[in-house]
């Protein structure tokens, strides 16, 4: 039996990483911990220097919550979730400079650094659901980096370290298991193994699902399984229109700004085509690792596509010849933008094609989805001649504002 951090005995297994064969780290949780027994003084400057420095220079990056179960031969389970968990304990974004939480975690007192790593051990268990045979298990939590090698000499500084390990014991008799998370949480990979079979499950859920049901100590060839094809079509289609609406802001304004110069359909279309099969083109290239571009170059340039296509807007009543060619090579930034996030979703493999097509589909969906509800908030109006003057220049004004501030914000 070993201690916890603070002193209470646990049956956690070592710190170490769980044998999952998956890419880490690749998530990242979006929930925060209110933390009411810190002090005033630590809070107020943790928030402060936080709001102060909104892209820090050193953060732990989370764009997805990797999560790795193992349930073992011996009839316990772990199951790792990779958080910053120094963020999780102070209850601040996730993207607050590193160095700086693990400055304020060690400045606190040790039993205001207890507390608050109990509230972040009872905020996981609120936010996470292990069932066996649909009945909850209470599992125990533990942060295993902290007070090791792993945290001490981290290339980023932390106290708590990067992951989130839940232990206990399966019940007997169990025939299957599901795991599930809280909408606090964005997308989540899931890697399930089963050491007495040697059967595995990798899983893409999106915010608030949980697993598809693991059958428990069945024969290899039956139970080596991800998700049913159609269940994967669905999730990569999901995720893709959740890229645009709600999680895409700079998608869902270079959208806005092609629809507000077309009062006419067929102009919209062209323009909404141009920029669908450039993106896909990117997309796809991406996707293969054909073609890259770091997110230092492409995130500043579709701020910049934004603000172009904006302030065009402005300057001229009617669309220009020319302005479909404009929209294509907008779009092709913005596909690298759309791979970009499939990259840290990851492809399942022997559904790569498939995933890739139910992603594009699921971001062409979010994009109608964009140009229907503009529709319907203003396109009654559209043949007025007040039109131009009361919505197209102040909403183009607005949104030209915004992209060159993003631009701005993002070459820092």
């Amino acid at each position: 039996m070993l201690l916890k951090n603070d002193g209470l005995p646990t049956t956690q297994s070592p710190p170490g990483p769980l044998p999952c064969n998956q890419p880490a780290p690749v998530g990242k949780p979006s929930f925060f911990l209110s933390v009411s027994r810190i002090s005033t003084t630590a809070r107020a400057w943790v928030f402060a220097c936080a709001v102060a420095s909104s892209y820090p220079a050193f953060a732990h990056d989370f764009t997805f919550t990797d999560v790795c179960v193992v349930l073992r031969a011996d009839g316990t389970f772990d199951i790792d979730l990779t958080v910053d968990v120094d963020a999780l304990a102070l209850g601040v974004p996730q993207a607050t400079d590193s160095a700086l939480l693990a400055q304020t975690l060690r400045q606190l007192p040790p039993d205001e650094f207890s507390a608050v790593v109990e509230q972040a051990r009872q905020t996981v268990l609120r936010r996470v659901r292990v069932r066996f045979d649909d009945a909850p298990v209470r599992p125990e939590v533990a942060f295993p980096h902290h007070n090791t090698a792993i945290s001490e000499f981290a290339a980023i500084p932390t106290v708590l370290g990067t992951t989130v390990r839940l232990t206990g014991r399966i019940p007997d008799g169990a025939a299957n298991f599901t795991f599930g998370a809280s909408r606090a949480f964005n997308a989540l990979h899931v890697t399930i193994l089963e050491q007495l079979t040697g059967a595995s499950a990798k899983h893409v859920l999106g915010a608030g699902e949980d697993t598809p049901t693991f059958l428990l100590n069945q024969p290899l060839d039956a139970t080596t399984r991800s998700a049913s094809s159609g269940a994967t079509f669905a999730r990569y289609l999901g995720l893709g229109f959740e890229h645009i609406l709600p999680h895409g802001p700079d998608h869902i304004l270079f959208v806005l700004g092609l629809f507000l110069l077309s009062p006419k359909l067929a102009p919209l279309l062209w323009q909404v085509t141009a920029f669908t099969v450039a993106h896909s083109i990117t997309l796809a290239l991406a996707a293969f690792n054909v073609v890259s571009l770091p997110p230092s170059v492409v995130e500043p340039l579709i701020a910049l596509s934004i603000t172009y296509v904006a302030v065009e807007n402005v300057l001229t009543p009617d669309l220009k010849r020319g302005r479909p060619l404009v929209v294509f090579a907008f779009g092709l930034l913005h596909g690298l933008g759309f791979a970009g996030v499939l990259a840290d979703i990851g492809l399942p493999r022997g559904e790569y094609l498939f995933s890739l097509a139910a992603f594009n589909l699921g971001v062409e969906a979010g994009q109608a989805a964009v140009v229907a509800l503009a529709f319907l908030a203003v396109g009654a109006f559209r043949r007025h001649t007040w039109y131009r003057r009361a919505v197209i220049v102040p909403a183009s004004v607005m949104i030209a504002v915004v992209g060159a501030w993003w631009t701005v914000e993002r070459l820092l």
